[in-house]
C-alpha cells in the first residue's frame, strides 16, 4: 500500500521535507499507529587521507542517505507482525503533517499522540511516547 496525502498518493517527498508526521490504519481491527519517519538520514564514513607530510590520518566524511520510507510500516513490534500475518493490503498509510526540521517533526509527533491518547487506549500500537525538542526551533512556526 502506498502513502497517502490528503487523499491523494504520494509518489516522492519534496526536497524541504525532513520527514513526516503519519497515522497507520489497521482496517481490520481499527487498530492505529501515530510515528514519524524521517526522509533522510546523515551518515558518517571514515577515510584513510595522506598529509603533505606523510602522515596518514583518518579523514571524517559526513553525508545524507534516502531513508526507506516508502516500504516503512512503523516501529512497533505488534503493528509489524500484524502487517506480515494479515498482508500490508490490510493497512492504511497517512501522511498527517510533512515537516521542515527534525525538531518539528518530534514535536508534531508528540503532540499527535498525546492528543489522542495513544498510551491510554487498546485501539493503539503505541506502547511508548519518547520524545526530545529543543523549543528555540519550534518558536514562531505554523504548526
Amino acid at each position: 500500500m502506498q502513502w497517502i496525502y490528503k487523499n491523494k498518493p504520494v509518489e516522492q517527498l519534496t526536497e524541504d521535507c525532513v520527514g513526516f508526521v503519519y497515522i497507520i490504519t489497521n482496517t481490520v481491527s481499527g487498530r492505529m499507529y501515530v510515528g514519524k519517519k524521517l526522509a533522510r538520514f546523515k551518515t558518517t564514513r571514515y577515510k584513510m587521507h595522506t598529509q603533505k607530510n606523510g602522515k596518514k590520518v583518518r579523514k571524517k566524511i559526513r553525508g545524507a542517505v534516502a531513508s526507506d520510507w516508502q516500504e516503512y510500516y512503523g516501529s512497533s513490534d505488534q503493528l509489524n507482525r500484524d502487517v506480515e500475518s494479515l498482508g500490508r493490503d490490510r493497512f492504511q498509510r497517512e501522511i498527517l503533517y510533512y515537516c521542515r526540521s527534525k525538531a518539528e517533526c518530534n514535536y508534531i509527533e508528540a503532540r499527535e499522540q498525546f492528543a489522542r491518547k495513544v498510551l491510554e487506549s487498546d485501539q493503539y500500537y503505541n506502547g511508548h511516547i519518547r520524545v526530545r525538542v529543543h523549543g528555540s526551533l519550534i518558536i514562531d512556526k505554523d504548526l
